[in-house]
C-alpha cells in the first residue's frame, strides 16, 4: 500500500501541472504575444506527447522493474518543469511541457496497473474511489492556485517554481520508499511502431486542431488534411504492425485488450467524455475571461467547488460500484455531464456566475459518477497479463481525444469570434458565440455516451473474486 500512495503522491503532483496550465493560458497568450490556438497547444501538446508515451507503458511495465519505471518519470517531470520555470519564451517553454509530459505519461498507467495487481477483485471500486479522492484534489486546487498565483504572486513563472520542489520531494522519496512489483521480461522495444504512433496521434490531433479554425490556420494551406491524412494511415499501419507483433507477445500495445466488449465499450464512452470534457474545460477558462468578463483569480474560483465536490465523492462512488455495478453510477453520470455541456451552449456576457458555477457543478458531478466506473470495469475485463496493456491502451485513447478535444474546440472557438467581430459584433459577444458553437458541439458528441451506458456491465471477477477469461 505504501507504494500505491507514493504513487497517488506523484499522480497528484503531475495533474496538479496539468491543470494550472488552463487558468494561466490568456495570461501567457498576453506576455507572450502568441494567438489563442498557438497558447493552447501548451495543454495540446501535452496530451499529445503523453498520447505517444503511453503506448509504449505497456511494454515498460513489463520490460523494467517498478522502481525504474517511476524514477524515470517522475526524474523527467522534475527535469520538464525547471525547463518550464527558466524559458525565456514560448518555444523553450513547450519544449518544457513535453519533457514534463513525457513523464506524466508514465504516471497514470504506472499507478493503474499496481493497482490492478495489488488489490482484491472485490476492493477495486472503494480503492478507484480513493484514488479519485486523491487525484481530485489536483483539479480543484490547480486551476484556483494557478489564478492566485497569476494575479498576486509574480506571474506564469511562479507556477512552475511551485510544482518543482514537491517534484523533487517525490523523487527523493521514491528514491528510499519504492520497491519493485511483478516480474520483468526481456522482449526487444519496436521502433518501427513508436515512429508509427508519433505520426499516428501526432498527425491526427494535429489535423484535426487546424481544420477546426483560428487565427493561424488559414495560412496552412493544405497542411492540416496532410497531416490528418498521414495520421490516420499511420494510425492503420500501427494498428497493423501491433496485430502481427502481439502473435509473438512482442507488440508494443498488446490489441488483444479490445476482444472484450465490456472493455471496448467503456473505452470508447472514456475517449468521448474526454474529448468533451478535456475540450471544455480548457476553453472555459477563455470564456470565463473573454465573455463574462472575470480575472483569473475569480475564473479559478468558479471551478473550485465542482473539482471539490468530484474529490469528495471519491470514496462513495467507489462504494456504490461495488454494490450496485456500473450503470447505477454511469447512466446519471453521463446525461449530468451532457446536460453541463448544453447549458454552456447559451454562455453570455449577461448570465449569472452562480448559474456558471452551478452547471460546472454539475458537470463534476456527472464525471464523479462517470469515471470510477470506468476505470473498473474495464481494467477488470481483462486477465491479469493484460492489465498493463488495458491501462495503456484506456489513457492512451482518453489522451488522444482530450488533445482533439481541446484543439478543435479553441479552433472553432477562435474562428467563430473571428467571423462574428468582422461583422462588426463586440469582443464579449463575438467571444459568446464561438462558446456556443463550441459548447455545442461538445454537447452533442457528449450525448453519444448517454446511450454507450446503458451496454457496460460489471466484470465477473468483480462479482465472483475470480479472474475474468481470457478474451472477456
Amino acid at each position: 500500500m505504501r507504494v500505491i500512495w507514493l504513487l497517488l503522491i506523484a499522480a497528484f503532483v503531475a495533474i496538479l501541472n496539468e491543470t494550472t496550465m488552463a487558468i494561466a493560458i490568456p495570461e501567457l497568450n498576453h506576455t507572450l504575444g502568441i494567438p489563442r490556438e498557438q497558447g493552447q497547444w501548451l495543454t495540446s501538446a501535452f496530451m499529445l506527447t503523453m498520447a505517444v508515451v503511453i503506448p509504449t507503458t505497456g511494454f515498460l511495465l513489463q520490460r523494467f522493474t517498478t522502481r525504474q519505471v517511476f524514477l524515470a518519470a517522475i526524474s523527467a517531470f522534475a527535469l520538464g518543469t525547471l525547463v518550464c520555470l527558466v524559458s525565456p519564451g514560448f518555444t523553450l517553454l513547450l519544449i518544457g511541457r513535453i519533457i514534463q509530459a513525457s513523464g506524466t505519461g508514465i504516471m497514470m498507467p504506472l499507478l493503474m496497473t499496481t493497482m490492478m495487481n495489488v488489490v482484491p477483485a472485490h476492493s477495486r471500486g472503494r480503492m478507484m474511489g480513493r484514488v479519485g479522492l486523491v487525484i481530485s484534489l489536483a483539479p480543484a486546487i490547480g486551476p484556483t492556485m494557478s489564478g492566485l498565483v497569476i494575479d498576486h504572486l509574480g506571474g506564469w513563472r511562479t507556477i512552475f517554481a511551485i510544482i518543482l520542489p514537491i517534484a523533487i520531494v517525490a523523487l527523493v522519496v521514491g528514491l528510499k520508499w519504492m520497491t519493485n512489483l511483478g516480474e520483468t521480461t526481456h522482449a526487444p522495444i519496436d521502433g518501427i511502431s513508436i515512429v508509427l504512433s508519433v505520426f499516428a496521434f501526432g498527425g491526427t490531433v494535429f489535423g484535426v486542431s487546424q481544420l477546426g479554425g483560428g487565427e493561424g490556420s488559414s495560412n496552412l494551406g493544405s497542411l492540416p488534411i496532410i497531416a490528418l491524412v498521414v495520421g490516420v494511415i499511420s494510425l492503420g499501419l500501427f494498428v497493423w504492425r501491433q496485430l502481427s507483433l502481439q502473435k509473438k507477445d512482442d507488440a508494443l500495445l498488446d490489441l488483444r485488450v479490445f476482444r472484450s466488449r465490456n472493455f471496448t465499450i467503456a473505452v470508447v464512452i472514456m475517449a468521448v467524455i474526454a474529448f468533451a470534457m478535456f475540450g471544455s474545460l480548457g476553453m472555459l477558462p477563455l470564456v470565463l475571461q473573454e465573455v463574462v468578463g472575470l480575472d483569473a483569480t475569480q475564473s479559478g474560483l468558479v471551478m473550485l467547488p465542482g473539482a471539490l465536490l468530484m474529490g469528495l465523492l471519491g470514496p462513495l462512488v467507489g462504494r456504490i460500484y461495488d454494490k450496485y455495478g456500473p450503470r447505477t453510477l454511469l447512466i446519471p453520470g453521463t446525461i449530468l455531464v451532457t446536460a453541463a455541456m448544453f447549458v454552456f451552449s447559451v454562455i453570455s456576457p449577461e448570465m449569472p456566475v452562480a448559474l456558471i458555477v452551478a452547471t460546472q457543478v454539475t458537470m463534476s458531478l456527472g464525471l464523479a459518477a462517470s469515471f470510477t466506473p470506468l476505470f473498473s470495469a474495464s481494467l477488470g475485463s481483462l486477465t491479469r497479463n493484460l492489465y498493463s496493456h488495458g491501462s495503456a491502451a484506456l489513457n492512451t485513447l482518453q489522451q488522444v481525444a482530450g488533445a482533439a478535444g481541446t484543439a478543435l474546440l479553441i479552433g472553432i472557438y477562435s474562428s467563430t469570434i473571428a467571423t462574428a467581430a468582422a461583422e462588426g459584433t463586440d469582443a464579449s459577444h463575438a467571444s459568446a458565440s464561438g462558446a456556443h458553437s463550441a459548447f455545442l458541439l461538445g454537447a452533442i458528441i457528449a450525448a453519444i455516451t448517454v446511450v454507450l451506458s446503458f451496454f457496460i456491465v460489471k466484470p465477473a471477477d468483480d462479482q465472483e473474486g475470480a479472474p475474468a477469461p481470457a478474451g472477456h
